[in-house]
């Protein structure tokens, strides 16, 4: 609770001027030092290690369920040097893929099922987040086709990290992908958001989104395809805008992997 969010100015000492500064911190932290960008690279590193060795170990398999893999994964992150997880795993097999922020439950993998994990580990504090997407056994035409077109936007929205560049049209590049291949309607989020103390923090990166990028700004860049009640696909990474290029901290493979 602020004094900007009660409002109580009147209350206050009259011999001191107060201006309410809304955001001042969030615009702050919005800009990472390198030694942050360090940690959010171990942190990146230690989610992608995790699902790494997991893939490795068989942990990826028909018959177990949503909670198995992902306490799995969980576990695997702290061995990997993580000090915390950054929000409670999703692993959402099958139709629950579909759901764009699905809670694992005792659903468990069938073949040919779409398997999409969003995770990431804390290390100092601060957060990684990644998702990728998986077939079990083997991919169907359809599969193939809508992992493309997501495939395909993500690489957009990657690219078009810049500083300058509006947070509303780095949404458009991923977004018009989707659109072209006449899913518009299934993609229901945004592309992406900052990512450091707070796995959720500025700035946001959607349709609506106000604001320009910044140099030093640690983003994600997640578009998502998702057919109720069928499956669906989101591929994100986290990223950190450079005045050249962005630098890509999650460095697990995005290539269509049937495992």
């Amino acid at each position: 609770m602020t004094v900007d969010d009660r409002g109580r100015w009147d209350t206050l000492d009259a011999a001191v001027a107060f201006a309410a500064a809304p955001g001042l911190v969030e615009k702050l932290r919005m800009v990472k030092d390198e030694h942050e960008i360090d940690l959010l690279r171990q942190a990146c590193g230690a989610a992608d290690r995790a699902l790494a060795d997991l893939i490795a170990a068989g942990g990826l398999r028909p018959g177990r369920t949503e909670k198995e893999v992902a306490r799995d994964l969980e576990w695997r992150m702290f061995e990997h040097g993580a000090d915390g997880i950054s929000f409670e795993t999703i692993v959402a097999a099958g139709t629950n893929s579909a759901v764009p922020h699905h809670r694992p439950t005792d659903a468990v993998l069938a073949s040919g099922d779409f398997v999409k994990f969003d995770f990431g580990a804390q290390v100092g504090g601060y957060h990684s987040d990644m998702t990728r997407t998986y077939v079990l056994d083997r991919a169907a035409d359809w599969q193939r086709d809508v992992y493309d077109v997501v495939l395909r936007a993500q690489r957009a929205g990657r690219e078009a990290l810049a500083p300058g560049i509006e947070c509303a049209a780095v949404d458009a590049a991923a977004r018009s992908v989707i659109a072209a291949a006449g899913h518009a309607e299934l993609f229901v989020h945004g592309l992406g958001h900052g990512v450091g103390l707070e796995i959720h923090e500025a700035p946001g990166i959607g349709a609506a989104a106000p604001g320009t990028l910044v140099a030093g700004a640690a983003v994600t860049v997640e578009p998502g395809v998702y057919f109720p009640g069928r499956g669906g696909v989101r591929i994100e990474d986290t990223l950190v805008v450079r005045e050249q290029s962005p630098e890509l901290l999650t460095l697990t493979a995005k290539t269509l992997t049937v495992v």
